[in-house]
């Protein structure tokens, strides 16, 4: 059995008086895509922020390969392998698409290795290679999100977080993202994918957890939430 790499202790989180989380549970496996399912305001951004240290937890633990980073600093969980690609993409505007990248890898210690890591990148997005010198702000919709994907490819992760990849995202490149995805972890990366688009989402995971106001309501491998007719009601159009 693959090992544990993330491991998530009745973790909670308040925004002053709303309590955003109320003590979930979760793990992923080493080698594994995971989703988290659920509507506008389930908690699943918090949960990813949560995760990250970007936002402070009331209460919880978070384990990354066995190591607690409940209080690391977001750069430091960074460098020891987890990364994330936010919502709404959050890609530099005003630099250019290398500049970008560069930002992607300052946690980075092994320079040397760089050449080969950018290579690799436009090998997975073509069109950033063509673009290097652009303006990253001046990048479609679709552009800017595989820039955002890369990006966190450059921190080379063993665990990322992906809040809403296909996000306002024509059907075409959405069907593209998500094949990407796929690749990045058939070459090694585990990845933890929120998703409005709850089909597609089961679909490429193995497993999936059911978020409602704050709590998992429902687990387990993605094909059996699938076929489950409460899941289908809620999120799948029946």
């Amino acid at each position: 059995m693959a090992e544990k790499l993330l491991e998530v202790k009745d973790l909670t989180v308040h925004y002053n008086a709303i309590q955003a989380l109320k003590g979930i549970s979760f793990e992923a496996l080493a080698g594994e895509i995971i989703t988290l399912i659920g509507s506008n305001g389930a908690g699943k951004s918090t949960t990813l922020l949560a995760i990250s240290n970007i936002i402070k937890k009331t209460s919880g633990k978070v384990f990354l390969d066995g190591a607690d980073i409940t209080g690391t600093l977001p750069d430091r969980i960074v460098s020891s392998g987890l990364v994330q690609v936010p919502e709404g993409r959050r890609i530099f505007a005003n630099l250019t698409v290398r500049e970008n990248l560069e930002m992607g890898a300052y946690t980075r210690k092994d320079r040397g290795g760089l050449a080969a890591d950018y290579d690799n990148i436009y090998r997975i997005f073509p069109r950033l290679k063509e673009r290097q010198r652009q303006i990253a702000g001046t990048l479609s919709g679709g552009e800017q999100q595989m820039l955002a994907i890369s990006r966190a490819l450059m921190a080379k992760p063993r665990l990322l977080l992906l809040d809403e990849p296909s996000m306002g995202l024509a059907p075409i490149l959405v069907d593209e993202i998500f094949a990407v995805i796929r690749s990045i972890n058939q070459a090694g990366t585990t990845i933890l994918l929120v998703e409005q688009n709850a089909y597609k989402a089961l679909n490429l995971a193995d497993r999936g957890y059911i978020l409602e106001t704050g709590r998992i309501v429902k687990s387990g491998p993605a094909a059996e939430l699938l076929k489950d007719d409460a899941v289908r009601a809620a999120y799948l159009g029946g």
